[in-house]
């Protein structure tokens, strides 16, 4: 089986945008606020949108299930307030987990929190549990940078967060650390802030024992790990000079990486720097990058591709990447699996 742990509903239909952008105008003049109830989207709808996009590259790249999430770049915590954030959150959540009602054995759900700047994260655990206990989802995105690119928030190893990774721990899920869209000019959001990010959090990682106080709390960092990977010498060499133990030891039994590079090169330094135990097969479909690379004539994000290329890999390896290490990661995902379908 070939899970593809990051996903997202970019295709959603255009209503929902629209009520977005009623949702913003409201922030500026509240006659324009659009009342929940006012976003009408049909079944037939989601799967109109769904079974010409994710659902057909799904069956041509031979993929089985992907975990899906609301689109990251749409999430938008820098807007509005908490209020702004709470309704907008549920209404992704809950198309989600109807997307994923309508195709069972293809898609598992996980949630968007609704962060706001200088908001405690605590504010987010009601919306989590609903997700996680009414829907079933098996995860969440968790965005480190709320601000949209200038970290207003304190570090993800700081006790401002705890609250929350206490209830991620109680649930037994992990969370995906996954910016949303740049509000810098400086930082391109895909090219630049959601790589940013990945870094980023690796980096804080390292600089605590965040995971002294929570062992069994696990973060997928998305992209690759950023430029953790092509950097490992310089990451390894810091947490060196701090005084910190190896880094397989230090973090490798608690943070993972996805496979969401888009070249040959990209995945065998990924596959030879990172262990086959903390990579999780990944794709982004459909996600940043959607054209084809001229040099191979293939999608940029056919991702199985370039792993089915790798000449380094063993069997057991490969079946690590595919399946094994996500439902490790995500025992909710595992425990659905094992049931008779």
């Amino acid at each position: 089986m070939i899970i593809d742990c990051h996903g997202h509903y970019t295709t959603a239909p255009k209503s929902l945008e629209a009520f977005r952008q009623r949702q913003i105008d409201g922030l500026k003049d509240a006659r324009l606020s659009p009342a929940k109830d006012s976003l009408v989207i049909g079944d037939d709808e989601i799967r109109d949108s769904i079974e010409g996009a994710q659902l057909r590259i799904q069956r041509e790249r031979g993929t089985d299930l992907t975990i899906f999430s609301p689109r990251a770049g749409g999430m938008g915590h820098h807007i509005g307030n908490a209020v702004t954030s709470a309704l907008w959150s549920g209404i992704c959540n809950e198309l989600i987990h109807r997307a994923c009602t309508l195709f069972p054995k293809n898609f598992v759900g996980v949630c968007q929190l609704p962060q706001s700047p200088g908001v405690p994260p605590e504010n987010c655990i009601a919306e989590l549990e609903r997700c996680i206990n009414e829907y079933g989802f098996i995860g969440c995105n968790l965005n480190p940078d709320p601000a949209g690119g200038y970290w207003t928030d304190p570090p993800l190893t700081d006790k401002w967060w705890y609250p929350l990774y206490e209830k991620l721990v109680e649930l037994d899920v992990p969370a995906m650390v996954h910016v949303s869209a740049s509000c810098n000019p400086a930082f391109h959001f895909t090219g630049a802030h959601y790589i940013n990010g990945d870094t980023t959090a690796f980096m804080q990682f390292i600089t605590a024992d965040l995971f002294r106080d929570f062992p069994t709390l696990r973060f997928v960092i998305p992209h690759g790990g950023g430029a953790v990977p092509y950097h490992w010498g310089r990451y390894r060499g810091l947490a060196q000079d701090m005084g910190k133990p190896p880094l397989k030891d230090f973090l490798l039994n608690n943070v993972y990486f996805d496979t969401c590079v888009y070249h040959q090169a990209g995945i065998d330094l990924l596959t030879k720097v990172i262990p086959a135990d903390n990579i999780l097969f990944a794709s982004e479909i459909v996600g940043a990058v959607k054209g084809i690379d001229p040099e191979t004539g293939h999608y940029y994000d056919d991702t199985r591709r370039y792993l089915d290329a790798v000449t380094t890999l063993s069997a057991t390896d490969r079946e690590k990447i595919f399946s094994g290490n996500v439902r490790k990661v995500y025992p909710r995902l595992a425990a659905r699996l094992a049931q008779p379908r």
